[in-house]
């Protein structure tokens, strides 16, 4: 089994369906990425997925825990940056560490060396005693980031990320994602940004809750003869959007 894998995952909300009977699996060390627009419900299956949320109905583990039976001893093994990530602007960027570490339990015998490597690879080393409040839109990411990582989690789980950040710093956060990828964690990751979904080992389209396909970015392209995974999804949702009128 993967180290993440949903079997028939649904998420109702009345009578919306927000996750359609979601089968998915993941395996350790790649990086996947869940496509389509808002409201597709790409944040309720990590929600699902986080046991932040149980489902109507389905399955799921991740790290070999049942997202609803063994959903505090999951928290253990993963980190999950929302899309509003809690960051403490009146606390340093040092401090917000430090922060999630107590939250963590991450003991102080060995936290600094820790910290030292978060600091160093997100860039944000000259910045540690700056408040976060201070910080630009993609260095407060980073620092999302190395909080996320602090209890050095087997998979991480990224809700639209590089939503509203710069390119540059869209460019050098997906660095900073491929040097996680050596340290064999796997990331989960949502976007709407197509060219991001480009750089995923595999990616899944999602749209109005249901995973209309999942596959590696360069066989989804030439399946349907594209140059982009935008002319892909868009061929996609148009046929969905035909087959249900």
């Amino acid at each position: 089994m993967g180290i993440i894998k949903s079997v028939n995952l649904t998420k109702k909300f009345g009578n919306l369906s927000a996750v359609d009977n979601l089968n998915l699996e993941i395996n350790e060390g790649e990086i996947f990425g869940l496509v389509g627009p808002d409201g597709a419900g790409k944040t309720t299956t990590m929600r699902l997925l986080t046991g932040i949320l149980n489902p109507t109905s389905g399955e799921g583990w991740v790290c070999d825990k049942h997202i609803v039976k063994d959903a505090e001893p999951l928290k253990e093994n993963i980190a999950y940056m929302s899309q509003r990530f809690g960051l403490y602007e009146e606390l340093s960027v040092i401090e917000n560490i430090n922060f999630y570490a107590d939250v963590y339990g991450v003991k102080k015998s060995n936290r600094q060396e820790t910290i030292d490597r978060l600091l160093g690879f997100s860039g944000l080393l000259p910045f540690k005693e700056r408040f976060a409040g201070k910080l630009s839109g993609g260095m407060k990411q980073k620092l999302g980031l190395a909080c996320a990582l602090i209890h050095t989690p087997r998979v991480l789980f990224l809700d639209e990320p590089t939503n509203g950040v710069d390119p540059v710093s869209r460019r050098d956060f997906w660095n900073i994602l491929y040097d996680l990828l050596k340290q064999k964690v796997t990331i989960f990751c949502s976007t709407c940004y197509l060219d991001e979904a480009e750089r995923c080992t595999r990616v899944g389209l999602m749209h109005k809750g249901k995973l209309l396909r999942c596959d590696f970015p360069d066989k989804i392209k030439k399946e349907y003869n594209a140059k982009t995974l935008e002319e892909v999804f868009i061929t996609i949702i148009k046929e969905c959007e035909k087959d249900s009128n």
